[in-house]
């Protein structure tokens, strides 16, 4: 595979930033989720404040170990 630079958002994939992402090493991904830990923070400082998740029908599933 050739490396080359992508210009245009419809190469902008999801199984490109899959790929992107898994590239990563360990502390690279961290340090990323940290960082959008961080900005969500600072958008809504009442994230902390939240209870434990509860599911949304038809919306998300909240996974939880028995």
């Amino acid at each position: 595979m050739k490396p080359s630079i992508s210009r245009g958002w419809s190469e902008e994939t999801p199984e490109a930033k899959a790929r992107w992402f898994q590239s990563l090493t360990v502390d690279e991904r961290l340090a990323i989720f940290c960082e959008l830990a961080e900005l969500a923070l600072q958008a809504n400082p009442k994230l902390l404040d939240a209870k434990h998740a509860e599911p949304v029908p038809g919306r998300l599933q909240v996974l939880e170990r028995p």
